[in-house]
């Protein structure tokens, strides 16, 4: 149905705690003319009942649902009834997606996190914003820094504590919270708190949590910048040191939006942190030992980004049914099985004109694989050579790690 609408232009009302009163004259009038009005139970019960519009509270779960929902009323003047503005982590996104922009008429109203920003007096420009309806409350995680501001859009009444646990967890427990229920509406409210000591009982489900960073003083420095500390990482020990794991982002080069292919997980280090990079980078992660997908997991929820797809070894995943998330990722690390037949091949063809590939060989017989690529197809080779500082008896010494010999090419470059 994407973009295929053909009925009349679909009204998209943002509706505020204010409720009908709190609507413009324009958006009243338009929802007054509509046969049938989508929305929560919560909004619709903000109508008053002299707007004669057909009521239907949304199914769950909802996106699914939502083709066959419109085509059985695409006869009909339909308005649909969204919190503050629906273009801010609303159903007007969902909508553009599915109907086209061009099938939507949209009336905004002040987002939750506009409110919250006028409230507290933060710069509304500088303060990032995670949602956590439908998201695990993990993905709060990255956006955690010393310092700094972050709103988080609360699932329900619940989510303020789970935030509170969670920053306790991640060494932000002395961090300030402020939750901000119904802004705007005559219910309006706000309680604030230390984390590590948050008792506050669960108030009203439309709620939006601000929260003031403070780190623990003993807490390791967990940016989104690439080569995080080795310790960050549960498993066996197969990973990418941290050094050589920011050099190869480097080459990767990621982009928001941008999905990588990582080759070889073993601790799942590369495709986490390209995800870490932007809160809209994706990566699919091919491992062919069980324990080690596992781990891959679990370090990608621990670290704040578990929408990562761990699948297993590559050719079962890729043939005959290409069944990976993406057939033309736009970059492609091979860390591991460099030398397996038609590896290399099949990672070329799929990746897209102009996307990266990246590969790193510790082994002689990877290396002149490489070397023979290089020729083929351009790019660059480099080797690195790190040593890290060591005791020795009362002496300091420098350990060195195996070189690394990295191949970067663009497709079509």
């Amino acid at each position: 149905m994407s973009g295929g609408w053909a009925g009349a232009p679909v009204l998209v009302v943002g509706i505020g705690a204010d409720g009908w009163d709190g609507l413009g004259r324009a958006a009243r009038e338009e929802l007054a003319g509509c046969a049938v009005i989508f929305g929560s139970r919560r909004q619709l019960g903000l109508v008053p009942e002299a707007v004669r519009g057909e009521r239907v509270v949304w199914p769950s779960p909802l996106v699914p649902a939502l083709p066959g929902l419109f085509e059985r009323y695409a006869g009909a003047r339909i308005g649909v009834l969204a919190s503050g503005d629906p273009m801010f982590y609303g159903i007007g996104v969902t909508l553009a997606r599915l109907l086209g922009a061009a099938a939507l008429r949209v009336y905004p109203q002040p987002s939750s996190a506009s409110l919250a920003c006028a409230r507290l007096g933060w710069p509304l420009a500088e303060v990032p914003v995670v949602s956590v309806v439908g998201r695990p409350l993990v993905t709060i995680a990255p956006e955690l820094a010393d310092g700094r501001r972050v709103l988080v859009l609360s699932a329900d009444e619940k989510s303020p504590a789970g935030i509170a646990e969670l920053l306790r967890d991640e060494g932000f427990g002395d961090s300030r919270m402020t939750v901000l229920e119904q802004l705007g509406g005559t219910a309006e409210r706000t309680v604030a708190g230390v984390a590590r000591a948050w008792e506050h009982a669960p108030g009203d489900p439309l709620n939006i949590v601000a929260i003031e960073c403070v780190a623990d003083p003993d807490r390791p420095r967990v940016t989104r910048l690439p080569g995080l500390p080795d310790e960050m990482y549960c498993g066996d020990g197969q990973l990418t040191k941290s050094e050589v794991r920011a050099l190869t982002l480097a080459a990767l080069a990621p982009a928001p939006g941008e999905l990588l292919w990582d080759i070889g997980g073993g601790s799942g280090t590369i495709a986490i942190e390209w995800c870490r990079t932007h809160p809209t980078c994706r990566a699919v992660t091919f491992e062919r030992l069980e324990h080690r997908r596992r781990q891959i997991a679990d370090n990608a929820s621990a670290l704040g980004v578990p929408h990562i797809v761990v699948r297993g070894e590559v050719h079962a995943e890729l043939e005959p049914t290409d069944s990976a998330e993406s057939a033309s990722p736009e970059a492609v690390f091979v860390g591991g099985g460099i030398t397996q037949d038609g590896l290399l091949e099949a990672c070329w063809s799929h990746l897209r004109q102009g996307g990266r590939l990246v590969a790193n060989a510790v082994t002689a017989e990877s290396e002149a694989l490489l070397l023979t690529w290089a020729s083929a197809h351009g790019g660059a080779l480099r080797k690195f050579q790190i040593y890290r500082a060591e005791p020795l008896g009362g002496f300091t010494a420098w350990r060195p790690q195996l070189p690394v010999t990295q191949w970067s090419v663009v497709k079509g470059g």
